[in-house]
């Protein structure tokens, strides 16, 4: 079998996934090449590489293969890190001992260390707690309580410990396999088919709120600060955070209402179009263009606060308010508007500032309901021009 053959292979049908990452062979390894955050300023992207060490082999390969996907996975997810793909010298096997928790700790310390500067520490801190410290607990617990079991089977018990289909379940993979990494673990086989879960659960499918629902909570927020929020969230689809970071110019009257997410952001530059086109000014959404400051009065000096801190005081505020619905909800409701206004995939996943494969992946059953109806909707009009013959 033809390794060249065979990476080429894979990387045409990755590329069609959306990915800018590709494997590529140099001498007897293999390495990573592709799109990936500058390490001085994770905000901006440019073409490099990752040195895998792993010979250029057909089993070598498979293992390339799988961190790719683990790289791509943690850029979808705003988890990239660079300290987590330097090359380690001396790594140590593990065996089922005490040398486990004394390796989380080694762990822990090589994720915090080389911070160059106060953002990248405060940023690194929040994944920490959020992204990492919640999974290395409970694996930690479950490896005290099934001590007498090997390494690869502690993970696997960990990620099963999370219900099927949650968002923990899939966050819980990626921190972990990152930590696999670290410590040159061999996930099972089917470790990437058991993480899914991100994305909308049965449950979401029913619950997301309608348009009428919408606007009967936009007009119930006594604030009008807040009710710009609201509005924008609703009308574009934003991430919490992404209020905030926003050239609101396009909004005047004379303007073409297309906003522009800075690079600031959790996934960084993109456009985004209003949907539906009439509540710019049912929201009243065209003062922002004049005022951006009729926003609510918040810090946004990422020195001294975080995305998560700004995200978290819109959720207080729809608690607040009891809205009983969350802001990821507005989010999710523009998602499958566009689907219905049959805006392609693609450009609706550029505009949500993520990849093609985790807007298909969180919206399959809309986007697959779309698609039969389409193909329900042709059928019967070919039976109806047949008839008509």
């Amino acid at each position: 079998m033809n390794v060249i053959q065979e990476i080429n292979n894979f990387n045409d049908k990755f590329a069609t996934q959306g990915s800018k990452l590709r494997i590529e062979k140099r001498g007897e390894k293999l390495n990573i090449r592709g799109s990936l955050p500058s390490k001085e300023d994770k905000n901006n992207f440019k073409i490099q590489r990752i040195s895998l060490g792993i010979k250029a082999d057909i089993s070598g390969l498979e293992e390339a293969k799988k961190k790719l996907q683990l790289i791509n996975l943690q850029l979808e997810l705003n988890q990239f890190d660079w300290i987590n793909w330097k090359a380690r010298p001396n790594k140590i096997e593990i065996k089922n001992d005490f040398e486990f928790p004394k390796r989380l700790n080694q762990f822990e310390e090589f994720f915090f260390k080389e911070s160059r500067n106060e953002y990248l520490s405060s940023s690194r801190k929040t994944t920490w707690r959020s992204s990492y410290k919640p999974y290395l607990k409970r694996i930690l617990n479950i490896y005290d309580a099934h001590n007498n079991e090997d390494l690869q089977n502690v993970f696997q018990k960990t990620l099963e410990s999370y219900k099927e289909g949650s968002r923990s379940r899939k966050q819980c993979a990626t921190s972990l396999s990152v930590l696999a990494n670290f410590l040159d673990i061999k996930l099972p086989e089917d470790w990437k088919l058991n993480s899914k879960g991100y994305g909308l659960n049965k449950a979401g499918f029913r619950d997301l709120p309608t348009d009428e629902v919408i606007e009967r909570l936009w007009d119930k927020i006594p604030n009008k600060s807040w009710k710009f929020v609201f509005g924008l969230m609703a009308t574009y689809g934003l991430r919490n955070h992404e209020v905030f970071f926003c050239d609101l110019s396009s909004l005047k009257h004379s303007g073409d209402k297309i906003i522009r997410v800075l690079p600031t952001t959790k996934t960084g530059e993109h456009q985004v179009w209003p949907f539906h086109p009439e509540w710019v000014e049912k929201f009243e959404l065209s003062k922002l263009g004049e005022n951006p400051e009729l926003l609510p009065n918040i810090s946004k000096d990422l020195k001294i606060t975080t995305l998560q801190k700004i995200g978290k005081k819109i959720t207080d505020q729809f608690k607040r308010y009891s809205l009983q619905i969350k802001p990821y909800d507005l989010r999710h409701a523009w998602a499958v508007r566009t689907i219905f206004y049959d805006l392609p995939d693609t450009v609706a996943a550029r505009m949500m500032g993520h990849s093609v494969s985790l807007h298909t992946q969180t919206y399959h059953h809309w986007i697959t309901k779309r698609d039969q109806q389409q193909a329900v909707n042709n059928a019967l009009l070919k039976v109806k021009k047949a008839k008509s013959i």
